[in-house]
C-alpha cells in the first residue's frame, strides 16, 4: 500500500508543487496586507495543489514516452509501470474535479475558475503544443506556473488587481534562467527526447546570455511591486536581486571563457531567490509597514 500511494504521489510532482505553494501563501498576504484566514489558506493551498498535482499528472501520461528515454525522469511511475497508464489518467481527472469543487465551494468562483484554467493551459498550450515543438516552450508554457499568486489573490478579494500581475510577471520572467539551467546540465537528455530546449538547439553561449536577459528583466520586475509595499520588501528584492544577477554573470563569464561551468548552482539559488522574494512579500504585510505608494 505504500509502494501504490508513493506512486500516486509521484505523479502529482510534489517539489515542484512545493514551490507553487511558496508563491501563492505570499500572494494572499499582499492582497490584504495582512495575515489572511487560517481556513481561507487551507482550502486555497488544499484546491491549489489538486490542481498543480492533477497538472503535473496528466503531464505524466502524455510525455511517458519522453521520460523512458531520460535519465532524469525514467524512474517516473508510469515508466516504471508502478501506476497503468488509465488510471493515472483518472487521477489526474479526479484532482482537477476535486481542485475545481473544493476552491468553488470554500473559496470562490473565480479563484475555481482560474484553477482549472491553468490545468487546461499546461496541458493543452504547454504540453500538447509547445513543449515539442518551439524553443520558446517554457517562456510561454511557464505561465500555467505563474497562475498560483493570481489564484491566491483572487481567493482573498475575490477579483485580481494589478500586483497579483505583477507577480504573475515576476514568475513569468524567473521561469527561463531557472529552466534553462536545468536544461544545460540535462542537454543530452533532451536532445535524445527531441524536445527542442533552447540548450539543445542553441549554442551554450546564447543561452547564457539569455539567462543573463531574463534574469535582469526579472529583477527589475520584482522592484515594479515597491508601491504596494513598504521599504522592507524593497530592500531585500533589491539585494537578493543583486545575488542572484551575480551568479547569472558569472554563469555567462565561465561560458564565455570556455570552462566547465555548474549550472545547477543556479538552478537552485533561482529557487532560493524566489522563496526569499516572495517570503520578503509575506513579512512586509503581516507586518503592515506603509507602503511606498505611487510617485503620482
Amino acid at each position: 500500500m505504500r509502494d501504490v500511494v508513493g506512486a500516486y504521489a509521484a505523479l502529482a510532482k510534489p517539489r515542484v508543487i512545493e514551490l507553487l505553494l511558496v508563491t501563492t501563501i505570499p500572494a494572499m498576504f499582499l492582497a490584504g496586507r495582512a495575515i489572511p484566514s487560517p481556513w481561507l489558506v487551507l482550502v486555497t493551498l488544499l484546491g491549489g495543489t489538486m490542481a498543480a498535482g492533477s497538472a503535473n499528472a496528466l503531464n505524466c501520461v502524455i510525455d511517458a514516452d519522453i521520460d523512458r528515454v531520460m535519465n532524469r525522469t525514467k524512474r517516473r511511475p508510469l515508466v516504471r509501470d508502478s501506476v497503468p497508464r488509465r488510471n493515472a489518467l483518472i487521477f489526474g481527472l479526479a484532482l482537477a474535479a476535486g481542485s475545481f469543487t473544493v476552491l468553488y465551494l470554500a473559496v470562490n468562483l473565480l479563484a475555481a475558475a482560474l484553477a482549472v484554467g491553468t490545468i487546461l493551459f499546461y496541458i493543452f498550450v504547454y504540453t500538447l503544443v509547445l513543449k515539442r515543438r518551439t524553443p520558446q516552450n517554457v517562456v510561454w508554457g511557464g505561465a500555467a506556473g505563474c497562475m498560483p499568486v493570481v489564484i491566491g489573490w483572487a481567493a482573498v478579494e475575490g477579483t485580481v488587481s494589478w500586483p497579483a500581475f505583477v507577480m504573475f510577471g515576476v514568475i513569468f520572467f524567473w521561469t527561463p534562467p531557472h529552466t534553462w539551467a536545468l536544461a544545460m546540465k540535462y542537454r543530452d537528455d533532451y536532445e535524445r527526447a527531441g524536445v527542442p530546449m533552447l540548450p539543445v538547439v542553441a549554442p551554450p553561449r546564447h543561452v547564457a546570455r539569455q539567462i543573463v536577459i531574463y534574469s535582469w528583466v526579472m529583477v527589475g520586475w520584482t522592484l515594479l511591486l515597491a508601491p504596494a509595499t513598504s521599504w522592507l520588501y524593497a530592500t531585500f528584492a533589491g539585494l537578493a536581486g543583486a545575488w542572484f544577477l551575480f551568479y547569472a554573470h558569472r554563469l555567462y563569464a565561465a561560458v564565455g571563457r570556455g570552462e566547465t561551468t555548474r549550472p545547477m548552482a543556479l538552478f537552485h539559488r533561482s529557487n532560493t531567490y524566489l522563496m526569499i522574494v516572495f517570503c520578503a512579500l509575506a513579512v512586509d504585510s503581516a507586518i503592515g509597514l506603509p507602503v511606498l505608494g505611487l510617485p503620482f
